[in-house]
């Protein structure tokens, strides 16, 4: 049940369902979802979840993704859970789920906000700005309607290890106000794929979870990534990012690889 509708990501159909749109279509497979909106809305959930329980702005300061299986451009379902309540501290769930699987679980801690301008601080180095990059289409290196989707500004520095921004054209969810933070992570899951240590064609590489640890809210808008790929020598490899926005760092994420070559086509007989 796909949609042809352009306006976003996702549009709502109730509380906790949401159709996909032909935007999400991905690069390892078309006919199934590039993870990174999912990941967005399933933030958005969260978020709701929370305003819906608080009367406090609690931050989410890490959110660690486990990806379980692929699925198609068609309807899903998310659920939110509070596995650790607290005044200060809350550890919360969400289970993202397609004809009754699960497809996707998140696990984020949200913490109590505090007034450290007077601290804040870090010697994570900045990036040039968007306007500093070239512009990139990614769509010479992958199909898909999610890289399709996004604007990309990108140096590549070797393969495997580059700075870009992406800047998504459409919104993540149809009229809807979403934050800036999970507007972000609608877009994050495109790091491994953006400085290819080598062509997709020839070695797949795609990523089973995502952590990311934030340092502050993002602004929205343009996302920064300062992106090294890694292979080791037995099938497995990392994606290291420090996130940014245009005032600057806003925190860090990996994602674990599993390496694959992909066999050669048999010579003809």
């Amino acid at each position: 049940m796909t949609s042809g509708d352009d306006t976003a990501y996702f549009h709502r159909l109730a509380a906790g369902t949401f159709r996909a749109t032909d935007h999400v279509g991905g690069a390892w497979d078309t006919a199934t979802q590039h993870i990174a909106p999912a990941l967005g809305l399933m933030v958005h959930a969260v978020e709701a979840d929370r305003a819906g329980r608080r009367d406090d702005a609690a931050l989410v300061g890490r959110v660690s993704f486990d990806i379980l299986g692929t699925m198609p451009v068609d309807v899903v379902e998310i659920a939110v859970e509070v596995l650790r309540p607290g005044r200060t501290i809350e550890l919360v769930e969400a289970r993202l789920r397609h004809a009754g699987r699960d497809v996707v679980r998140l696990r984020a801690w949200l913490l109590q906000p505090g007034e450290t301008d007077q601290l804040a601080g870090t010697a994570l180095a900045p990036i040039p700005g968007p306007d500093d990059h070239p512009g990139w289409d990614g769509t010479t290196t992958w199909p898909g309607g999610f890289i399709a989707s996004v604007d990309v500004r990108r140096h590549l520095h070797e393969p495997g290890r580059g700075t870009f921004w992406v800047r998504p054209r459409v919104p993540l969810l149809a009229d809807e106000d979403v934050s800036a933070l999970a507007a972000t992570f609608g877009v994050v899951d495109i790091a491994n794929g953006m400085v290819v240590r080598v062509d997709p064609g020839q070695v797949a590489f795609p990523n089973v979870d995502l952590t990311a640890h934030v340092l502050r809210a993002p602004r929205g808008g343009w996302v920064g990534f300062d992106t090294t790929v890694s292979f080791g020598a037995g099938g497995l490899g990392i994606t290291s990012t420090v996130l940014h926005d245009l005032d600057g760092p806003v925190g860090t994420m990996s994602q674990a690889l599993t390496v694959r070559p992909v066999s050669p086509p048999s010579a003809p007989r």
